[in-house]
């Protein structure tokens, strides 16, 4: 029985052939391939960096005495001219009204001198009294008024210290940690708080000086302001990957490279209408350049091995086999810049090259 059914499948297997109809064949997978050739790429070189308000301003008393108000909050947006901090007056306000009478005083003084004067000028030209008399009272006139000049500036002197009484916004900004509290005894030089004029940001890093030389054909010349027009737009990206919706431009530039480091300190100014950005934060400017006639490859056909790299050239006899490389990248997460390895109609592995082995027959 069972070498009647046998039979029976064999006829059928051999009934289905004579009909013509193929059996599936084992097929391998084809990979992809790209004839190597040069193009124009734009690069993003990223690099760290912070950012600083743009007039960032440390607030300071310029006189001593008790801290009788803190009319802010950190973190508050405040206006140029807007009060902060209010330093005890009383001791000033003393201090004034004591140099306005000693003004009083003095302008007394110097009209009963001038009255004097007037008077010994008049009997002098009528004989009366000695040319020593009339000069001795010039003089008592001139120290007169020299004395109310004194007192007046002592007023002005002390009407600036009473007003320093009141610590005010020198711009418009954010106010930052405000170490002190209300009563603490504060001095010249005492630090009250970081107001941060956050209407324009600045990004500090820097960039290798071959990057300027890309950037800008030439590098740095005898006019570096000539060289930062010709710069592109630069971009930032938060610490979480979100990038600043405007961009920026490279405003200044040492133009001194760093023998140290081989770099070059740079500033790039970012607007910052919606106050989005805030002195400290950290993140990458991004710069983008473009590269001119070079070999681009898709990073999918490099191959790593260690510290090597290696992509899969296809012979004339369909197989595949390995070539190092040297490659740059190209900043946007596909492409790799060849710098040597490879020449213009070589052709390559691309998807599929790590399952590449060599020597293999590579089929299109």
């Amino acid at each position: 029985m069972k070498t009647k059914k046998l039979m029976t499948w064999v006829m059928m297997l051999g009934g289905l052939t004579s009909c013509g109809i193929d059996m599936p064949k084992e097929e391998k997978t084809s990979y992809e391939t790209m004839t190597v050739e040069k193009s124009d790429i734009t690069i993003s070189a990223k690099f760290s960096a912070k950012l600083k308000g743009q007039t960032d301003v440390t607030i300071t008393p310029q006189v001593s005495g008790q801290l009788m108000q803190i009319c802010v909050t950190e973190g508050q947006q405040v206006k140029k001219g807007q009060t902060l901090f209010v330093i005890d007056q009383r001791n000033a306000q003393l201090n004034l009204e004591a140099a306005e009478a000693n003004l009083q005083a003095a302008l007394a003084s110097e009209n009963s001198a001038k009255l004097e004067y007037e008077s010994n000028k008049n009997l002098y030209e009528k004989k009366i009294v000695s040319r020593y008399m009339l000069d001795n009272s010039e003089n008592s006139y001139k120290q007169a008024k020299a004395s109310v000049a004194q007192a007046r500036a002592a007023v002005n002197n002390a009407k600036v210290n009473l007003g320093f009484c009141t610590i005010t916004a020198s711009v418009d900004g954010i106010i930052g940690e405000i170490p002190v509290r209300t009563g603490d005894q504060v001095s010249q030089g005492t630090y009250l708080t970081l107001l941060s004029g956050n209407s324009m940001m600045e990004a500090e890093y820097s960039l290798p000086e071959t990057i300027i030389e890309e950037a800008v054909a030439g590098g740095f010349t005898t006019n570096p302001e000539e060289v930062l027009k010709r710069l592109p737009d630069v971009t930032f990206v938060m610490k979480n990957g979100t990038e600043y919706p405007h961009k920026g431009r490279i405003t200044s530039a040492t133009g001194v490279v760093n023998a140290a480091t081989g770099t070059i300190a740079l500033k790039a100014t970012f607007p910052n209408p919606e106050g989005k950005l805030f002195s400290g934060i950290q993140g990458t400017v991004v710069l983008p350049y473009a590269e001119k006639d070079v070999i681009v490859v898709p990073q999918v056909a490099v191959v790593k091995l260690q510290s090597r790299q290696q992509v899969y050239k296809v012979l004339p006899d369909s197989t595949a086999t390995a070539i190092e490389v040297t490659t740059e990248d190209a900043g946007n997460g596909v492409d790799f810049i060849v710098t040597s390895g490879l020449n213009v109609g070589d052709k390559i592995v691309t998807v599929g090259a790590n399952n590449v082995q060599e020597g293999e027959k590579v089929l299109f």
